[in-house]
């Protein structure tokens, strides 16, 4: 029970930065270095590669500019390596890695897992239909992944794996698969399983809980030039703290670590992974020391009988433009030429029997267009913006003609047109849309490939979950106007948002405990559903949830389909809802007036 292992993550998605690997294998004392490089617009990227050139559709870099200058390093301290960089094609990278290790004169024995890439076997799954609204699965599709366990990782390293190269994997996976492997936890090890994926969960995006999108983001010190990325040292017992390597910048705390906790999870009692269900509510978080939090109090149990699938399917085409327009009334003068542009793309498509845009989005960045009613008085007055025009078309003709005319606006249309941003004129793209669906994981075959060798992997495919009932929400404290003085969110909390999908998650905490009645109170469904109505797709009958995680004093909050279609697929500036935590900082909240003067001012009492 005393055994522990160190784990860093040198890769929350892919284009990371590479120094964080060398940082880690450097300074970390590691057992095991794991990269998490995939997202569903990733895999769509990759299968257009894979469709160009059959040796392609992996993350590259993992291969040329990290692994190849890094495997002497690794070799001598006997650090292995974990990572989803095998993207739509595992054993294209596989071979790539090997060729490497041969030319250095390394030994080194490379395992890919293989099985969820479901493409080529998509005929087998026509009936399958979208997890949120039922629908048919679409004709064509450019990527098929169902989302593999740990367990898989885990053979791979009981086989004397140096490498585990996966496709498709849950994130946290890369973490927990080298756990189960070390301590030798079982498929009924539930609560053991669910600590490794919270570890896993909190870890797997880098530096982000390291001090990355922090909400006091000037408690960071030295500052961000040279983050420290994380490790997470565990215990067989399923205990964990996360660190970083000393020396390095950034920051580990209870906060910095809770936004991660929360980021982009549903409900909190029923987080669904192949291996177990998590249940945050219970979660602790305590500082241990210097850049140290000690985790504990997830609970888990038994999974469902089926695997998430994302697949993404060609959804028209898209074009977007940006330009900067300067002096008085300049976001005015910029949302003129822009509707300018687009109405007279628009008749001249109209007049070509193309048909209309299928789609259009236009913003002024920098007059707080995206904060929608609860913008600022003076932010319309700004005297220069970035106005982007996004359009999206089945025919890539209708958005080459939207790219020609834009350049009218310089000379024929409002004045202080300086010109495009990215050189020239902008090219439509093909627009890749998720498309979520389950598959029986016994439909599922998985198989490792180690050398020149390959075994199947079992795992249980009975599941048994059975959701929690709806959440009984705990009174606030109301307070009258007498009784209060009312402050912004960020002197009583600190918040992240990211997506899942079109909908997004904003995880709340309290900076104190004594303050969690009073946000109960200020951020009610429906106080969040008016505050946000403006991004949702429903508008304000659109549909929020509200979860509490007691242990922790936070708050979590889904808003459906408030992306614009989310991803890859959304024509807005914020597709991912990153900015929307940021938003509700801004939230009134009445607090009692004694508390007035403490937090006058004050962003972190």
């Amino acid at each position: 029970m005393n055994k522990s292992i160190r784990i860093g993550c040198a890769s929350a998605f892919w284009g990371d930065t590479h120094t964080a690997a060398f940082q880690l294998a450097e300074r970390g004392q590691l057992d095991f270095l794991v990269f998490d490089y995939l997202a569903e617009i990733t895999m769509s990227i990759l299968a257009a590669k894979r469709m160009r050139d059959p040796a392609q559709g992996y993350a590259n870099d993992f291969v040329d500019h990290v692994m190849a200058p890094l495997l002497p390093a690794l070799k001598a301290q006997g650090i292995r390596v974990v990572a989803n960089a095998g993207g739509v094609n595992p054993q294209a990278c596989k071979a790539a890695l090997e060729a490497v290790a041969a030319k250095a004169g390394i030994d080194l024995k490379v395992a890919i897992v293989l099985g969820d890439d479901l493409l080529p076997r998509r005929k087998e799954f026509t009936d399958c239909v979208g997890i949120d609204h039922g629908e048919p699965m679409p004709a064509t599709l450019v990527s098929m992944n169902a989302y593999l366990g740990a367990f898989p990782i885990a053979r791979a390293l009981d086989a004397g794996a140096d490498v585990v190269i996966t496709g498709r994997c849950v994130d946290s996976a890369v973490v927990l698969g080298p756990m189960i492997h070390a301590f030798g936890w079982r498929f009924d090890d539930y609560d053991r399983l669910a600590q490794g994926a919270v570890a896993g969960h909190i870890i797997e995006c880098g530096a982000q809980c390291t001090g990355g999108n922090f909400t006091d983001w000037e408690l960071v010190e030295p500052g961000y030039a040279e983050m420290g990325f994380p490790i997470v040292e565990a215990w067989a017992d399923g205990g964990f703290e996360v660190g970083k390597p000393e020396g390095t910048g950034g920051l580990v705390s209870e906060h910095t670590v809770l936004e991660q906790m929360l980021y982009e999870i549903g409900d909190p009692r029923a987080y669904v992974l192949p291996d177990v269900v998590v249940d945050f509510t219970g979660v602790r978080v305590e500082q241990a020391g210097v850049d140290r939090v000690r985790v504990s109090g997830a609970r888990g149990r038994v999974p469902t009988a089926d695997y998430k699938v994302s697949a993404t399917y060609p959804a028209g085409m898209r074009c977007a433009a940006l330009f900067m327009i300067g002096g008085i009334d300049a976001a005015r003068k910029g949302r003129a030429s822009a509707s300018a542009v687009v109405e007279k793309v628009r008749r001249q498509l109209l007049s070509a029997k193309l048909g209309d845009f299928s789609g259009v989005d236009i913003h002024c960045i920098g007059a707080e267009e995206s904060y929608g009613p609860h913008a600022r008085a003076g932010a319309a007055a700004t005297r220069e913006v970035v106005v982007k025009i996004a359009v999206q078309h089945p025919n890539p003709k209708a958005l080459k003609l939207f790219a020609r005319e834009i350049a009218q606006a310089a000379t024929g249309m409002a004045p202080g047109f300086t010109g495009y941003f990215g050189g020239g004129r902008p090219e439509p793209h093909m627009i890749p849309k998720l498309f979520s669906t389950l598959v029986p994981k016994a439909q599922v075959p998985i198989e490792v490939r180690i050398g020149d060798e390959a075994f199947a992997v079992e795992v249980p495919c009975d599941g048994g979950f059975e959701p929690p009932g709806a959440e009984v929400p705990v009174a606030g404290a109301e307070l009258t106007g007498e009784e209060g003085v009312v402050v912004p969110l960020i002197r009583l909390a600190l918040a992240r948002s990211g997506d899942k999908g079109d909908h997004a998650n904003i995880g709340v905490i309290a900076r104190r405990p004594e303050y969690l009645p009073y946000l109960r109170a200020a951020l009610s469904v429906d106080a969040v559903r008016r505050y946000f109505a403006h991004v949702l797709a429903e508008g304000a009958q659109g549909r929020v949830e509200r979860w509490e995680l007691p242990a922790s004093n936070c708050l979590n909050f889904m808003l459906y389909n408030a992306l614009g279609g989310g991803g890859a697929a959304s024509l807005r500036t914020d597709p991912q809802g990153k900015a929307f935590a940021q938003m509700l900082l801004d939230h009134p909240v009445r607090v009692p007036r004694a508390w007035a003067a403490s937090l006058a001012g004050a962003d972190s009492p």
